[in-house]
């Protein structure tokens, strides 16, 4: 990408240089390996994996056991880089430019099967073990440049003075690990010129069946809480919905999902039902979706399936792949009923996930999840798999010192960049030091203290 003169910007910064650098003082762009490498997998690695995974059959929840696996069989990648919803981070900041409550769900819509795109276009793959009080931050810097959906309102910044068509526009991204035991993460994402924000806590909960492994949100995963600021801080909830990883034994994995989720904005009144389907019957995956948007009652939300949704309320109806393309169709208000004619709402074929733009090396924190990290993922790189495990097994015996230290002390953990390990309602809150942080990514000021009581 480009950069773009300061006077056409819509970001108050100005821009970070993108193109992949070796200098330590300057921030990269960065596309994990997996998230666009062939699909076709290792089958000895596979083997080697599934032999694991054999001892945990009954095990209620693979995730929190936290065992750890030989380096050959890790992606070299952090957890917290490789787990983030904005693979096309224009989808996500164009949510609020619709003035009409119902193109700005279906602008979630767009955002929601754009999230997991590294999944289509890439291969799942095992990251390491976020350890506790580990972070990640970025920025992604993209053109306004979806169309909007129901409308031709203009793109404009969240205070409606500055135009941002097709213009620059800078997203930062943060994310620590809040918890061990559980295993959670808190997270944060930011784009003040469009004055849209996403919040919430990453937890998955894992059960091996013996050929495969159901992956469902974790209890402190209520989902991701999307706020845009112009409209009264509006917000919408997206749930997860639990996906199964398969084809373990034909040397090949694949991601399948077959479950039902929800959007709810209870400001607009607006909910959508999303049903992901089965298999075939010959198991090849379908990977179609079906959906329908509605008005409803929040203080009354009881309806969760698409068939006890009342006509009456129906707003639109969409289907499709959601490895491929989903349509929609509206609701002709003069007939009552849905029009027949479908309208795209969005086609992944042409779509890959865009890099993140890294802090360069020198300014990353010893907590930071590369440098963290560096020690095993450039013996990974380099083959080195024995000296890659010893180190990671340095890196994990340190992180159950500081734990006994911490018992010792009788000293809960805090995080640093958020104010509490878990939050009832789902939704954390930035600290302080999370919210100067987020400043000085905007401003591409990638400087952070130290912090001299965990020398990280």
């Amino acid at each position: 990408m480009t950069s773009t003169p300061t006077k056409d910007r819509a970001s108050p910064a100005p821009s970070s240089r993108t193109s992949v650098e070796t200098a330590a003082d300057a921030p990269t762009a960065s596309i994990p390996t997996a998230y666009v490498s062939d699909k076709a997998d290792d089958s000895s690695k596979l083997k080697t994996f599934l032999t694991i995974l054999r001892k945990f059959i009954g095990v209620a929840d693979i995730a929190s056991v936290r065992f750890s696996l030989p380096a050959q069989l890790l992606e070299p990648t952090p957890n917290l880089e490789y787990w983030n919803y904005l693979d096309r981070p224009e989808t996500f900041i164009s949510i609020g430019d619709s003035k009409d409550a119902l193109g700005r769900m279906l602008a979630v819509l767009r955002f929601w099967f754009t999230k997991d795109l590294k999944y289509v276009k890439g291969k799942p793959c095992k990251p390491y073990n976020s350890a506790l009080g580990e972070f990640f931050r970025c920025n992604w810097e993209v053109q306004d440049s979806s169309p909007s959906l129901t409308d031709d309102a203009p793109k404009v910044s969240a205070t409606g003075q500055v135009s941002t068509e097709n213009k620059t526009v800078r997203i930062s991204y943060i994310t620590e690990q809040t918890s061990h035991h559980p295993p959670v993460s808190a997270f944060w994402v930011d784009c003040p010129v469009k004055g849209i924000s996403a919040r919430g806590f990453d937890q998955l909960s894992a059960k091996f069946t013996g050929t495969s492994v159901r992956v469902t949100p974790g209890a402190h995963n209520l989902g991701i809480f999307i706020n845009i600021q112009q409209y009264d801080n509006e917000e919408y909830r997206l749930t997860h919905p639990a996906a199964q990883l398969a084809g373990m034994l034909r040397g090949s994995l694949s991601i399948t999902v077959a479950d039902t989720c929800y959007i709810t904005c209870p400001k607009s009144r607006i909910k959508v039902i999303l049903h992901y389907l089965e298999e075939g019957w010959l198991g090849k995956a379908q990977n179609r979706v079906l959906g329908v948007i509605f008005n409803y009652d929040p203080d009354n939300d009881s309806v969760t399936r698409i068939k006890d949704v009342s006509e009456k309320d129906v707003l639109a109806r969409l289907e499709g792949c959601w490895q491929d393309q989903v349509r929609y169709t509206m609701k002709d208000s003069k007939a009552k009923l849905v029009s027949q004619e479908s309208q795209l709402l969005i086609d992944l074929n042409p779509l890959w996930p865009l890099p993140k733009i890294i802090p360069p090396e020198n300014q990353q924190l010893p907590n930071e999840s590369r440098r963290f990290w560096r020690g095993v993922t450039e013996a990974i790189l380099n083959k080195q798999y024995g000296q890659a495990t010893k180190v990671k097994q340095e890196l994990e015996e340190s992180q159950r010192e500081k734990a006994a230290a911490r018992k010792d002390h009788g000293a809960d953990y805090k995080p640093r960049f958020f104010t509490q390990t878990l939050v009832a309602n789902g939704k954390p809150e930035l600290s302080d030091e999370g919210r100067q942080a987020l400043k000085r990514l905007q401003e591409g000021n990638y400087h952070l203290e130290e912090d001299m009581k965990t020398k990280a």
